[in-house]
């Protein structure tokens, strides 16, 4: 039994030993595609087709990027449109084994997972219908855009409907203090309408927007 043993041995060894060579080339085969040549194809034809998107979709002003047309950004003061609640997390930087909220935070998107029943969810959108309508100077029965008081469910959603933006345009206009009339053409200009006609709803980007009053403020102190 020992003698045959030992010859299935032998005659494994060459086996294995002719296995082993296909298989190297396979494994490096498959990494220099998927791991090599697809990306840099598939870069490549981004790069090509659709430059500005295999950047970022980034945003400059004088020539340095300040934001993504893809990516909500956090604004609190009177005289800037305000983008919808974020629900996004971060670590707390006392305690890194603690998460805070952390708005806007790209590296963490994601929503509250909160449930239409949570408590604090409801309380967290009561407090924000309340702060709305008292930024904005509207009264206790004016409705409240949904967009305004909930967060989205990346976190990061970059615009606002026109509903909400048009209820802060006289505090903008106000904080600015330009003719509210101003303020709505510049929104009129820079709206978005629905994608192919009929995905979501008509829309702006708060950082366009936003970036667009700046620019028709600087023009309107270079023409006193």
């Amino acid at each position: 039994m020992s003698n045959q043993a030992n010859a299935r041995s032998a005659h494994a060894r060459p086996a294995a030993r002719g296995l082993l060579r296909p298989a190297l080339i396979s494994a490096v085969f498959f990494m220099v595609v998927t791991g090599i040549v697809y990306p840099l194809a598939t870069t490549g034809a981004a790069q090509m087709l659709w430059p500005a998107q295999a950047q970022g979709s980034l945003l400059l002003r004088d020539g340095v990027p300040v934001g993504s047309r893809v990516i909500g950004q956090a604004f609190s003061q009177a005289q800037y449109f305000h983008g919808r609640p974020s629900a996004t997390q971060g670590v707390d930087p006392t305690d890194p084994a603690r998460s805070v909220p952390q708005p806007y935070n790209a590296a963490a998107s994601g929503a509250s997972n909160q449930g239409a029943l949570s408590r604090q969810l409801l309380g967290d959108v009561a407090a924000r219908v309340a702060a709305y309508r008292q930024e904005n100077g509207l009264d206790a029965a004016q409705a409240v855009p949904v967009d305004a008081v909930t967060a989205s469910a990346s976190g990061l959603d970059p615009h606002i409907s026109l509903a909400n933006a048009r209820l802060q345009a006289a505090r903008v206009a106000q904080a600015r203090q330009w003719p509210e009339q101003a303020v709505l053409a510049l929104l009129a200009r820079h709206s978005e309408t629905r994608q192919f006609g009929l995905l979501g709803e008509p829309r702006v980007n708060v950082l366009e927007l936003n970036l667009a009053l700046d620019e028709a403020g600087a023009a309107r102190l270079g023409n006193q």
